[in-house]
């Protein structure tokens, strides 16, 4: 696919604005919170309306713009703070940390991309708008408006972080690789990628699949389920959720090597967030393993 085409100024211009809340929160968390946290509250619970502007930029450029979609990222984003800052609320009158809505919020976002509910309103080859626009979403709610504790949200890495996710590493690899290749879900390239291929690679997945996904599954839901169920049996069930959350690739069905690898993988991932609470340890992990399975 040549993705030449669809670098144009629109196009260009909605992914700065995409792009823009998560970056931004990543590496500047403290100061964007204190600014939203300012702001009166129809405003601040209004501001994710914004979302909608990239989808507004991409369709129209396209000329496969729809009414309804922009309804739908004009609603959601705000939907999502509205309840985000509710379960805030309830948590400061009560004394207790969380609740139903902060689930109905992360089924949401997480069916939304896992079934490709909105991929069908964008151009194609350009849906990772969507993926994009529902993490910023979810940012903005639990990160800025509900100010969750201990998500681990700084991409500011440390030199622990990496080593840390480096150790994890080395636990999972051995049991990928024998399962991989034992099942066929692996197999070895004829031709390897070149270095610079590789960390090009590695990069674009820490910052574009890693660090969501991690983000995701790691300090929203297995941070939430600990408060309520434990740390062993959160972390095993975010681990079996993140693999059903693969049930759909690389397969037209339910691909069980993926789900069973998957799953796996998400036991040490969960090891590694949980360490230090640190959603970049865990994603050093996961790219590394993404880019090993790329070999």
């Amino acid at each position: 696919m040549d993705w030449w085409a669809y670098i144009s100024p629109a196009n260009v211009t909605a992914a700065v604005i995409a792009l823009a809340p998560y970056l931004a929160v990543a590496f500047f968390p403290g100061a964007l919170t204190r600014w939203v946290q300012g702001l009166r509250v129809s405003l601040r619970l209004g501001l994710p309306a914004l979302l909608c502007i990239p989808y507004l930029l991409v369709t129209s450029a396209a000329g496969d713009f729809r009414w309804q979609w922009l309804l739908v990222y004009v609603a959601l984003p705000p939907a999502v703070a509205i309840l985000l800052a509710q379960s805030a609320a309830s948590d400061k009158r009560s004394g207790t940390r969380g609740n139903w809505r902060e689930f109905l919020v992360l089924a949401v976002l997480g069916l939304a991309v896992d079934l490709r509910w909105f991929e069908g309103a964008w151009p194609a080859h350009l849906a990772i708008f969507n993926k994009v626009l529902l993490l910023d979403a979810g940012i903005y709610g639990f990160v800025l408006v509900r100010k969750l504790e201990g998500t681990g949200f700084d991409l500011r890495l440390r030199l622990r972080d990496v080593a840390i996710g480096l150790r994890e590493l080395v636990f999972y690899t051995p049991i990928a690789l024998a399962l991989g290749l034992g099942l066929g879900f692996l197999h070895v390239h004829a031709v390897l990628p070149q270095p610079s291929a590789m960390v090009f690679a590695w990069v674009f997945t820490f910052f574009f699949i890693a660090v969501p996904e991690e983000l995701f599954f790691r300090g929203w839901l297995q941070n939430l389920l600990e408060a309520r169920v434990g740390r062993w049996p959160a972390l095993l069930i975010t681990s079996v959720l993140f693999g059903l959350a693969h049930f759909n690739k690389r397969a037209v069905y339910f691909n069980w090597r993926y789900v069973l690898l998957a799953a796996v993988a998400g036991f040490f991932y969960g090891r590694a967030w949980r360490q230090e609470r640190r959603v970049g340890a865990s994603a050093v992990t996961h790219a590394s393993v993404d880019a090993i399975w790329s070999l």
